[in-house]
């Protein structure tokens, strides 16, 4: 009798072992991707506040401040547009990455719980 209980919670135990580590592997990729556009974003955004730095550190009258300033003004918008872009990516890929992972949970308990009811009338039966 323990025999036949145990054996569906150890199936289900090791199904949902191998899910969890799918799952994390899952998750760890998304993570590396992430972070890698993240960075991506940050070394483009930070050159080009260098390079603007630098441009602004030659100014030297109100004309110079005046001509630069539009350009102070585009790389506001540049960095603030690409870093929305690169959020929108990172949320993309987050959800697709979430999907997956619960589709690979609903998939297992689907299969466990199947295999629970097939032992439960099995055990039904016999008694």
């Amino acid at each position: 009798m323990f025999e036949q209980n145990s054996n569906p919670f150890a199936s289900f135990t090791q199904n949902f072992a191998q899910s969890a580590l799918k799952a994390n592997s899952l998750a760890f990729q998304n993570f590396e991707r992430v972070m890698g556009l993240q960075m991506k974003t940050f070394e483009t955004n930070l050159n080009a506040a260098v390079a603007f730095f630098g441009e602004a550190s030659e100014v030297r009258d109100l004309d110079g401040v005046k001509a630069i300033w539009p350009k102070g003004v585009a790389l506001v918008k540049d960095s603030t547009e690409n870093l929305y872009a690169t959020n929108q990516e990172v949320v993309g890929s987050t959800v697709k990455t979430t999907e997956a992972i619960s589709q690979i949970y609903k998939s297992n308990f689907e299969a466990s719980n199947d295999n629970l009811i097939k032992t439960a009338t099995k055990a039904a039966k016999a008694r």
